[in-house]
């Protein structure tokens, strides 16, 4: 057994003796070493940041020499940009998707999703379209500080009027007359770390309307034109989310990530990682709930008997429990077949199966926050003290049920992809 004695309060290979078709020693070493770390780097500090609204520099270069940063950009390691030492002893070439889910989800343990964004959530999606489609030269100037801890990148997409429906974002690039440079103007809201970012990922129109005209541009905060506001949201507080406005900025030409109006492409490529992250984490923020619950419920009492004694609670922890050990169960298989396909065969055969997972589990998410603030009554309603986590986490909920893809884009998305299957084999039958 590893983790907590509480029945739930851990995934089911936690609990268990036995071997496990998905793991072997290698994610074992790795999850002791993301325990250690996560206990003693980032949970007594998770209130305090939280409350702040800040992470100390610090953290990143800690997170880095402790071996598990770059994880989150996925598999593979990226050994050229940062070298080989990979927390628990991993060697480049054991490293897969289960270990950064066990990264993600040990990290999750904390609590807050603020923290959890504010520590890497700009790496995880800014950072790879540089990774797979920037210049070299770009790459050593952005990935390997980046991937180090030295510096932060954010990915700016989101507009005031353009959410999930990328294609239709207005921020425009214009080249300068003598070629040399793109003049960015337009504005990018609720951009995760960008309070403190040092690199924008930014989606720009260069072309015509729709997805066909966009392109992407490394910006340097440095840049003349580039402000930056935190906004005021009703939860992850530590992860510096920005209203980011381009005032003229001149960009130099070479700061195009890829090819010009292939934007849309590069957005698309980490779509599915991006949204198979967001479940990892809301996954584990409802299992917190799940755990918090059970110890208040053996800990409180009323009319005489302890919480846990009353069947409407052991009813709210067996709904929650069901729920979160069943997406858990759906994550692992899903991320099994992220190691066995190649990308391009994933974004065809997964994009429904991940788009519908990340739907179930921001519900689950959702159902557990507020079963257990039901089961924690005034304390879940109060910043700090027994009910920190759960009250922190019912106000965070809709930062996994929006961002990423709305539950209802992708719902729509899973039964659309699940349709292109059947026209496609109707047809084949058909020619038959």
């Amino acid at each position: 057994m590893f983790g907590s004695s509480i029945p739930y309060a851990e995934p089911l290979w936690y609990q268990i003796t036995t071997s496990t078709h998905y793991y072997n020693e290698s994610h074992k070493k790795f999850r002791e070493a993301m325990r250690l770390f996560v206990d003693n780097e980032i949970m007594p500090y998770c209130h305090k940041w939280d409350e702040e609204k800040c992470i100390p520099k610090s953290v990143f270069k800690k997170c880095y020499e402790a071996g598990w940063l770059p994880a989150v950009v996925g598999a593979p390691w990226p050994t050229k940009y940062i070298g080989s030492s990979i927390a628990g002893g991993v060697k480049p070439e054991q490293f897969d998707s289960f270990h950064e889910l066990i990264a993600i989800d040990e990290l999750s343990r904390c609590g807050s999703g603020g923290v959890v964004w504010g520590l890497f959530e700009g790496l995880q999606i800014g950072l790879p379209p540089i990774l797979h489609f920037g210049s070299e030269k770009m790459n050593q100037e952005v990935s390997v500080p980046c991937l180090k801890g030295e510096k932060v990148i954010c990915l700016a997409i989101t507009e005031p009027g353009a959410g999930s429906d990328v294609a239709n974002l207005s921020t425009t690039a214009v080249l300068s007359e003598d070629g040399t440079e793109y003049i960015v103007n337009g504005e990018k809201k609720w951009i995760t770390n960008g309070t403190f970012a040092d690199f924008f990922t930014a989606a720009v129109r260069t072309g015509g309307p729709g997805m066909n005209g966009i392109s992407l541009l490394m910006i340097k905060r440095e840049y003349q034109g580039v402000t930056t506001r935190q906004m005021i949201c009703s939860g992850m507080w530590a992860s510096g989310t920005a209203y980011v406005t381009f005032e003229d900025v001149r960009v130099p030409k070479e700061n195009l990530i890829g090819k010009l109006n292939e934007g849309f492409k590069y957005i698309v490529h980490n779509f599915n990682h991006e949204r198979w992250g967001f479940v990892v984490q809301s996954n584990r923020f409802a299992r917190v709930c799940v755990e918090e619950s059970f110890k208040y419920a053996y800990k409180r009492k009323t009319f005489g008997k302890k919480l846990v004694e009353h069947p409407v609670i052991r009813l709210k922890l067996a709904h929650m429990t069901r729920r979160v050990e069943a997406t858990h169960a759906w994550l692992e298989a899903v991320t099994h077949q992220l190691n066995l396909m190649s990308h391009s065969e994933a974004s065809v055969k997964l994009a429904g199966q991940i788009a519908l997972m990340k739907a179930q589990a921001s519900d689950t998410l959702e159902f557990c926050a507020r079963e257990s603030s039901q089961i924690f009554g005034g304390l879940s309603y109060t910043r700090g003290g027994q009910g920190e986590k759960i009250e922190r986490l019912y106000r965070e909920v809709r930062a996994y049920a929006i961002p990423a893809g709305s539950e209802e884009i992708m719902l729509d998305l899973g039964i659309r992809q699940a349709m292109k299957i059947i026209e496609k084999n109707q047809q084949k039958s058909s020619k038959l």
